[in-house]
Parts: structure tokens; sequence; C-alpha cells
């Protein structure tokens, strides 16, 4: 049942992948195919990439405008002056003080007289 050819002992049988006769046609069709879905998925990387830069360029810009604020308001104030801006974060600040601290005060006062009836 062995053949020995050039000292090697073969087995009868077919194993492995059999040479298949491929259509050339059906072949070259296939690489094409494959050709035009990788320039599609290039093509969306790049809109993808350059969505993403442009979105990036954005925030620079609006990062460098706040920056700038923020440099004018620290010119002003090396000056003495304090910017609208600043003053209305301040008072603003203070406001919100006042009206926590009265509402602490009133639940105070409730938990006091709640505290006080038998």
């Amino acid at each position: 049942p062995f053949q020995v050819v050039g000292g090697k002992v073969k087995k009868p049988g077919k194993r492995g992948r059999k040479p298949a006769k491929i259509d050339l046609k059906a072949k070259l069709e296939r690489s094409r195919q494959s050709a035009r879905e990788c320039r599609a998925r290039k093509k969306l990387r790049y809109q993808y990439l350059e969505e993403l830069v442009s979105s990036r360029e954005r925030a620079i810009c609006a990062l460098r405008e706040e920056l700038e604020m923020y440099k004018q308001w620290c010119m002003a104030m090396d000056q003495g002056k304090i910017p609208s801006e600043i003053k209305a974060l301040l008072t603003g600040e203070e406001q919100g003080k006042a009206q926590q601290n009265s509402t602490k005060l009133a639940k105070a006062g409730k938990t006091e007289a709640n505290s006080s009836n038998p």
C-alpha cells in the first residue's frame, strides 16, 4: 500500500488542498471588488480624520480666544481696573452665598422650632 518515491514514503489517497482550477475571470473580479472595498474604507477613514482635525482646530481657536480674554483681564487688573465680567462673577457668587446662607438659617430655624415642641 505504500510507495517509495525519491526516498520518501507516500501513502495512498490525497491529503491537503487540491489545486482547484479557479476561473481566471472570477479571480480578477474578486480582486477588483476587494480593491473597490479597500478604496471605500480608505476614503471613509480620511473623511473621519479630516473631521477630527477640523473639530480640534475649532477647539484650539476657542481656547486661544479664551486665553486672550484672560490675558486682557490680567492686564486690566494689573492697572488696578476690575473687568466688568469679573465684577459680575463676584457679585453673582456673593448673591449665591447670601442665598445659601439665608436658606441654611431658615432650615436651622425650622429644625430648632420642631425640636422645642413636644
